[in-house]
C-alpha cells in the first residue's frame, strides 16, 4: 500500500512540486527515507517518530519507506517533516488518502508535535494555487501565505490540529491574509542641511530608478542622503510586492504578510561574494536579490574586495543573477537601485589641501583605482558631496521635506508608467534601451550638439552616452516636459564629471 502527500522543493524563487510516497511492507521494522534527502530531511524520521509518540500513535511493526519524487532532485530543509508525517499517517489508515493527496504541506515538527515556521511558504502557496491544491503550513506562516489564495490556506498550530482538520473532526478556518504594518519612515530630507546638489541627485535617482555614486569627505552627509532615499520612493506595486516577498520568504524574512515598503539593504564592506550575490550550499539569495525593487546601499565602496565589486556588473545590467553551485543552478531577480558612497582617498581629505596627507593626490588615484572603470561606468549619477558649511549647519531654516520630494517623484513615475505601459518588464527610464530609448529620449538639436561636444571632449563611452539620455529623460519628466532640451542634457552630463582618478570620463 502506497500513500501520497505533496510538498515543494525550491529552485530560486520557484517551488517545484515534490511527491512524498510512503509504503509499508512486512519485514524487519525500519524507517528509511530515499530520494536524495539532505541532512535535515534524513533526520525527519526521528522528529516524526517522536511527534507521533507524543500523540500516542505507534508506528506499525513494518518496514516503512519514504520516497521523495522526483528522486534525482536534491531535497534540503526541515519543511519535509509535516508531509512525511501526513503520508505515513495516510499509509497507516489514520488519515483519508484523498484528502492528503489534495494538499501541499510544509512545516517542521518539534518533538511534542508543534509546527515550527519554515522559509518558503509564499512560493509554496503559489504552487498550491497553480495546481489546485490547498496548503497546510505552520500557524506563524498562514497570514503571509493567505495572500496567494485565502480560501485554501490552513495553518494549524500542531500536528494534532492538522490531523483533526484532515479527518473532518475539527476543520480549520482558512487563514486570513495579514499585512505587515510598515514602520513610519522617520528619516526626512528636511534633516539634511545644505547639500542641495546631493538632494537633487537623489530625487532624480528615485524618479528614474538610476544608480548613484556619492563621493565626499567623512561627515559630509553621504550616508544621510542614502538612508533617506526610501522615504521618497513610491510604494511597491502589487506585483512588485509579491515578487519581493517571495525572495524574502526563502530566507525566512517574509513576516506575517506582504509589505508595500521598498527594501533597503546596506551590507558591510567585509561581506563576501556569496553574501552579496547569493550562494552557500543551497544557493540562497544574497543581498543583491534581497534588495530587489528597492535600494542597495554600499558605504565605503572602494573598501569592498575587488572580486565582490565585480560581481555587481551583471546584475546592474540585466536585473538578474545566476547562482551556480555543484548541486544547484538557480536564477534570482535583482532589479535594485545601487547607491555607493566613498571617500576621495584613504584619509578622506583629498579635497581639503589643509588636511590632506602628504601622499595627495597619488593616494586618491590609488584609492579610487580599486573600483574598476567598467563598474564606475554603470553609475548614471556621480555626485560630489562637499563638506557642509558651518553657515548651513547653524541655519534655523528647514530644507524641503521628503513628502514634497516624494510627490514629484510619484508624478514622474506615473508619467513613465504610462509611457512604457505597452512594454512588459519596463517601468522606468533606467530600463529603456535600443529603439525605445531613441524614441522617448532624443533631445532637440541644441541638446544633441551639447552632448556631442561633451562626448568628443571627455571620451564618453556608448554606455555612458545612453545613460546621459536616460537621466535627461528623467529630469524632463520631473519638469513634466514631454521633450528633452539643452538644459536637461546639461544637467545630465554634469553628473559624469566627478571621478577624480579618471582623466577621461567613461
Amino acid at each position: 500500500m502506497v500513500a501520497r502527500a505533496f510538498t515543494v522543493a525550491f529552485e530560486g524563487i520557484e517551488a517545484r512540486l515534490v511527491e512524498v510516497q510512503c509504503a509499508t511492507a512486512p519485514g524487519l521494522p525500519g524507517f528509511a527515507i530515499v530520494g536524495l534527502p539532505g541532512k535535515a530531511v534524513a533526520e525527519a524520521r526521528e522528529r516524526v517518530r517522536a511527534a507521533l509518540t507524543a500523540l500516542q500513535i505507534a508506528l506499525p511493526p513494518k518496514k516503512i519507506t519514504i520516497n521523495l519524487s522526483p528522486a534525482d532532485m536534491p531535497k534540503a530543509g526541515s519543511h519535509y517533516d509535516l508531509p512525511i508525517a501526513l503520508a505515513l499517517l495516510a499509509a497507516m489508515g489514520v488519515l483519508p488518502e484523498d484528502k492528503v493527496e489534495n494538499t501541499i504541506a510544509l512545516g517542521e515538527l518539534s518533538l511534542d508535535g508543534k509546527l515550527i515556521d519554515v522559509p518558503g511558504t509564499l512560493p509554496a502557496a503559489l504552487t498550491a494555487s497553480e495546481t489546485g491544491r490547498s496548503l497546510i503550513c505552520p500557524q506563524a506562516s498562514g497570514a503571509g501565505a493567505a495572500w496567494i489564495n485565502a480560501d485554501a490556506v490552513f495553518a494549524p498550530a500542531n500536528l494534532h490540529a492538522a490531523i483533526r482538520h484532515l479527518t473532518g473532526q475539527s476543520p480549520l478556518d482558512a487563514a486570513r491574509p495579514g499585512m505587515v504594518q510598515d514602520a513610519e519612515i522617520s528619516k526626512d530630507f528636511r534633516d539634511i542641511k545644505g547639500q542641495y546638489r546631493g538632494k537633487r541627485a537623489m530625487e532624480i535617482a528615485a524618479a528614474g530608478h538610476h544608480h548613484v555614486f556619492l563621493l565626499g569627505p567623512p561627515g559630509s552627509g553621504k550616508s544621510m542622503l542614502a538612508a533617506r532615499l526610501p522615504g521618497i520612493l513610491p510604494p511597491l506595486r502589487p506585483e512588485e510586492a509579491l515578487e519581493t516577498s517571495l525572495i524574502s520568504s526563502l530566507t525566512g524574512q517574509a513576516g506575517e504578510g506582504i509589505s508595500r515598503q521598498r527594501p533597503f539593504r546596506e551590507p558591510h564592506h567585509t561581506a563576501s561574494v556569496a553574501a552579496l550575490s547569493g550562494g552557500g550550499r543551497d544557493a540562497k539569495p544574497g543581498e543583491v536579490s534581497l534588495a530587489h525593487n528597492g535600494v542597495l546601499f554600499m558605504d565605503e565602496f572602494p573598501e569592498f574586495p575587488s572580486m565582490v565589486l565585480d560581481t555587481l556588473r551583471q546584475p546592474l545590467e540585466t536585473g538578474a543573477i545566476t547562482v551556480a553551485r555543484v548541486n544547484a543552478h538557480v536564477r534570482y531577480p535583482c532589479r535594485f537601485m545601487l547607491v555607493a558612497a566613498a571617500n576621495p582617498c584613504k584619509c578622506g581629505h583629498l579635497m581639503d589641501p589643509g588636511r590632506a596627507c602628504n601622499q595627495a593626490p597619488v593616494c586618491g588615484e590609488k584609492y579610487m583605482g580599486r573600483v574598476s572603470g567598467p563598474l564606475m561606468d554603470r553609475f548614471d549619477l556621480r555626485v560630489e558631496i562637499p563638506p557642509v558649511a558651518w553657515q548651513d549647519l547653524s541655519s534655523v531654516q528647514d530644507g524641503e521635506g521628503s513628502a514634497d520630494i516624494a510627490a514629484r517623484v510619484a508624478k514622474a513615475r506615473d508619467i513613465q508608467a504610462t509611457r512604457y505601459a505597452d512594454h512588459p518588464g519596463i517601468s522606468s527610464n533606467a530600463m529603456a534601451e535600443g529603439r525605445l530609448l531613441e524614441e522617448h529620449a532624443s533631445p532637440d538639436q541644441a541638446g544633441r550638439d551639447l552632448l556631442n561636444r561633451f562626448s568628443d571632449k571627455f571620451g564618453l563611452s556608448a554606455r555612458g552616452y545612453h545613460r546621459v539620455l536616460r537621466v535627461a529623460r528623467t529630469i524632463a519628466d520631473l519638469e513634466g516636459t514631454p521633450d528633452i532640451f539643452e538644459h536637461h542634457i546639461a544637467e545630465a552630463v554634469s553628473y559624469r564629471l566627478i571621478a577624480p582618478r579618471e582623466k577621461v570620463v567613461s
